[in-house]
C-alpha cells in the first residue's frame, strides 16, 4: 500500500513538544512507507531505527515534505514507497505538484542506524544511508543537514514552513517498538520481489 499524504489543513489542537520547545502546530506522524508534503505550517515526525527519512524543503515556497524509507534502491516491478528510489521520486514529484521548484530544494536526512550494537557487519541501515547520500548527490539536491548511521534510534521532527529539523536520541524503552514496527512492515510486504535475496534489517 502506498500512502501519500497531502496536508491541506491545520489542527490547532495539536501540540508538539520537543527539545523544550512547545508550539501549537499540526503534528503529523510519518509511518514506514509514508510520503507527506505540505504547504502549510505543520510538524512532521517519525521514529527511525535502520530506516531513513529524507526531508525536502523549498525555502521560497516555504513548503516541505518527508518520507520514511525501509529499503535502499528499488526493483524493476516494485513501486512501494518503502523502496528508496520510488520514495524519493514520489517526494520530489509531490512537492513539485504543490508549486515547489526542484532547483531550490534543500534536503536533510536522518536514521540508518545499526541499533543492534553486537552487529559488526554492514546492515540495511548502512545501505540506506549510502543510498540517500548517493541519490541526493546525483539529483543535485544539497544535503544541508544529516544524522545518518551510528547505533542509536532517533525521533525526528521536521517543520514544513521553516525547514527546521530537530533530532532526539531514543531511549532504550522505545527501541522494541521501533524494531517491531520496521520488522512488521517488512513481513507485511515481503511478497514483493526484492533483488538481492535475504534482507537483514538490523
Amino acid at each position: 500500500m502506498i500512502r501519500i499524504r497531502n496536508i491541506k489543513s491545520a489542527n490547532s489542537q495539536a501540540v508538539a513538544h520537543y527539545k523544550g520547545h512547545t508550539q501549537r502546530e499540526n503534528l503529523v506522524r510519518i509511518y514506514t512507507g509514508d510520503v507527506a508534503t505540505s504547504t502549510r505550517p505543520v510538524v512532521m515526525h517519525t521514529l527511525l531505527g535502520s530506516c531513513v527519512a529524507v526531508c525536502l524543503y523549498d525555502p521560497l515556497l516555504r513548503a516541505g515534505g518527508m518520507n520514511h524509507i525501509l529499503l535502499p534502491g528499488g526493483c524493476e516491478d516494485c513501486t512501494g514507497t518503502r523502496f528508496g528510489v520510488h520514495a524519493m521520486e514520489l517526494l520530489i514529484n509531490e512537492l513539485m505538484k504543490r508549486g515547489g521548484d526542484r532547483r531550490r530544494f534543500l534536503s536533510k536526512a536522518f536514521g540508518g542506524a545499526n541499533v543492534m550494537n553486537g552487529l559488526k557487519t554492514a546492515t540495511i541501515g548502512d545501505d540506506n544511508a549510502k543510498f540517500v547520500r548517493k541519490f541526493l548527490d546525483a539529483e543535485r539536491i544539497p544535503l544541508v543537514g544529516q544524522r545518518l548511521g551510528g547505533t542509536q534510534a532517533v525521533h525526528v521532527y521536521f517543520t514544513s514552513d521553516s525547514g527546521k529539523a530537530i533530532v532526539q536520541s531514543v531511549d532504550g524503552s522505545q527501541l522494541p517498538r521501533i524494531l517491531h514496527a520496521e520488522n512488521s512492515y517488512w513481513r507485511t510486504h515481503h511478497s514483493d520481489n526484492i533483488a538481492g535475496g535475504e534482507i537483514t534489517l538490523f
